[in-house]
């Protein structure tokens, strides 16, 4: 009898001990109150880990730009009628065309892959083989507006330069140094070692491109102005002149890998292969454009000279024809081996 009180005993001291274990955890829960530090370091870490640069929308940021900002977006989204043949002073006219300079910067300026003006502002100055000089933003941005643009060039004081070099420079505000090598010029494709196809290049364009530019190249009107242009035309009285970088094959097919057909492609993510691109380029460069005058005066040292150069003269023995359509790694091997100088297109 002794031994079982004293076991009841040992049994109500060992739930006693237990129940206040029990009571002392029940309380601390209760009355825990967990850290945010480790919560806070989390979000943190997920803000960081979404906040991923992307170039501005102009459109969307429009109503809050900087006046002089929005300026210089009038003036290359709405060229026509600023600087065009549109624009209501006579002495705005610089531009010969209806072209506006958005119709091939895509996206305003910001889009990778089609000539982007995000960070172009410290890559100027720099040397340019057309000129044979170093030259300045302004050069440049003049350099298109004689030969894209088919006009004549902006003063450079003028209060148009400074607006498109405040934009180009908005534009580029808080570009992480990583993301740089993307918006510069256009990727390079895989030079087929054949000239151009003429019926190819035909066939592309009445797939992929017709459909906005028309069976004639002729582009589509604004539906608004009618006077501008919503898809640009490629060739004839309304286009770029044949003195554009855009005039040349391999330029050319390098900007439509990487874009066309227009909100379909993009440079890392293209619809139409290297060959595809540069047939359809061919076929668009075989139509007749605007002269561009004095051309024989481009790049003083005719080495330097695109081999895709449409017009001469060359310092080589490759025909017209062959500058014109290819085949181009030729013309590449042979200044290599002539000049030691190795080109790209």
């Amino acid at each position: 009898m002794n031994e079982i009180r004293v076991l009841a005993k040992q049994l109500f001291k060992l739930f006693a001990i237990v129940f206040v274990l029990v009571s002392l955890v029940f309380m601390w829960l209760l009355t825990y109150t967990p850290s945010t530090d480790s919560v806070v370091i989390k979000e943190t870490e997920e803000v960081v880990t979404n906040d991923i640069w992307k170039p501005k929308d102009a459109n969307i940021e429009l109503p809050n730009m900087p006046e002089k900002v929005k300026k210089g977006y009038y003036l290359i989204a709405e060229t026509s009628k600023y600087m065009g043949p549109n624009a209501e002073n006579a002495a705005d006219r610089f531009s010969g065309n209806n072209l506006a300079c958005a119709n091939c910067h895509l996206q305003k300026g910001a889009q990778a892959g089609s000539g982007s003006w995000v960070g172009i502002l410290e890559r100027f100055p720099q040397f340019g083989g057309r000129s044979n000089t170093i030259g300045s933003i302004e050069d440049r941005i003049n350099g298109c507006m004689e030969r894209s643009m088919n006009g004549k060039i902006l003063p450079e004081s003028s209060d148009k330069m400074e607006a498109i070099v405040v934009y180009m420079d908005w534009l580029s505000e808080g570009i992480p140094e990583n993301r740089k090598a993307e918006f510069k010029g256009y990727p390079k494709i895989e030079i087929p070692n054949v000239a151009v196809n003429l019926e190819k290049g035909s066939q592309v364009y009445q797939k992929e491109c017709v459909i906005c530019h028309g069976n004639n190249g002729e582009g589509v009107l604004n539906a608004v102005d009618g006077k501008s242009y919503t898809y640009p035309p490629l060739w004839g009285p309304d286009s770029y002149n044949d003195g554009a970088g855009m005039n040349r094959v391999i330029t050319s097919a390098e900007f439509i890998k990487s874009n066309m057909p227009y909100l379909q492609a993009t440079w890392d993510n293209p619809k139409l292969t290297d060959e595809e691109a540069y047939h359809v380029a061919g076929y668009i460069n075989s139509f007749s454009r605007p002269h561009k005058l004095n051309t024989e005066n481009d790049y003083p040292d005719k080495k330097l000279k695109p081999v895709s150069t449409p017009y001469g003269p060359w310092v080589d023995d490759f025909s017209a024809e062959q500058h014109k359509y290819g085949p181009f790694p030729p013309i590449m091997d042979f200044y290599e081996k002539e000049y030691g100088i190795i080109k790209t297109k």
